[in-house]
């Protein structure tokens, strides 16, 4: 277990700043599809003959391409997109919501009992947190600090990934953990290609121009983001519940705004920083006063 969360806590932090990498050179939703269809094929065949697991039934693929599809194509799919317009640390910082999201569905979706006084509180703390990022820019005030549209896509993928995630709870999947993280990423690898023959990103897709840092940064993503970290995270999510897990929440910003400043230049400034503290503060909350029914 105390692997699993190194996993999702210090390896997710980082990869914010490989997808930065990746897409300096590479399409964005084409290059996150071959990393999820690839590290989903690798897995699914380690899964199936190398750990001896029964093939899938055909009524397992609907949802994982349901659960591929919020996780991998609206979640993952939206930050890539996004990190083209807002830095690393920042899409990190936006992403650190979604224990706000989580438990809000939970409630709604599972009927589970209603949150106290401290969740709300928590919760408002951290949607304070985005206004602050976001504010500036909204109201048209002093100088652009943040891409509103990048913004935007970055809280629709917190809100997509926390639908996938209380989903895949009890969606009819295999039991085989493998075989099953196996499946949403080969399904979620799948519809992030589709995406990006869709966007047109084919027409730029010319190997010659990918530079060696976004193609090893791809692979790091492949390798650890995937293989290793999205494995690690649908297990928790499946053996100790959504609370205990999403508190990777609060460690990956920090992760990755200091991998950010330090090895991308990236600023952090006074309303970043105070920004930061309100989400971070509203996930401790939330973990803190949330009671975990999973």
């Amino acid at each position: 277990m105390t692997a699993a969360f190194a996993a999702v806590y210090l390896v997710w932090g980082s990869t914010y700043l490989a997808i930065r990498f990746t897409i300096e050179t590479l399409p964005p939703f084409l290059s996150a599809g071959l990393r999820f269809l690839s590290a989903g094929l690798l897995l699914y065949a380690f899964a199936r003959f190398k750990n001896g697991e029964t093939a899938p039934q055909k009524k397992h693929w609907g949802p994982a391409f349901i659960t591929g599809g919020l996780l991998l194509l609206g979640g993952n799919g939206c930050v890539v997109w996004a990190e083209r317009y807002v830095p690393s640390g920042l899409a990190a910082l936006f992403i650190a919501i979604v224990p706000l999201w989580m438990v809000l569905l939970e409630w709604w979706w599972h009927k589970t009992k209603k949150p106290g006084t401290g969740v709300f509180i928590g919760i408002g703390t951290g949607f304070l947190g985005v206004w602050l990022l976001m504010a500036p820019d909204l109201l048209h005030l002093g100088p652009h600090h943040i891409h509103v549209g990048g913004a935007l896509l970055l809280l629709l993928a917190s809100l997509s990934w926390s639908v996938g995630s209380v989903y895949s709870r009890k969606a009819d999947l295999p039991g085989s953990p493998f075989l099953s993280t196996a499946m949403q990423m080969v399904a979620g690898g799948v519809l992030l290609l589709l995406m990006g023959v869709i966007q047109g990103e084919y027409a730029h897709f010319h190997i010659a121009d990918f530079s060696a840092k976004s193609v090893g940064a791809l692979v790091y993503l492949a390798i650890f983001g995937s293989l290793l970290a999205f494995t690690a995270y649908l297990w928790l999510l499946k053996n100790v519940g959504i609370a205990r897990t999403s508190t990777y929440a609060f460690v990956n910003p920090v992760v990755a705004i200091f991998l950010g400043w330090a090895l991308a230049g990236e600023k952090l400034d006074a309303q970043t920083a105070i920004a930061a503290l309100f989400v971070l503060v509203a996930v401790i909350v939330i973990t803190v006063y949330h009671k975990d029914h999973g």
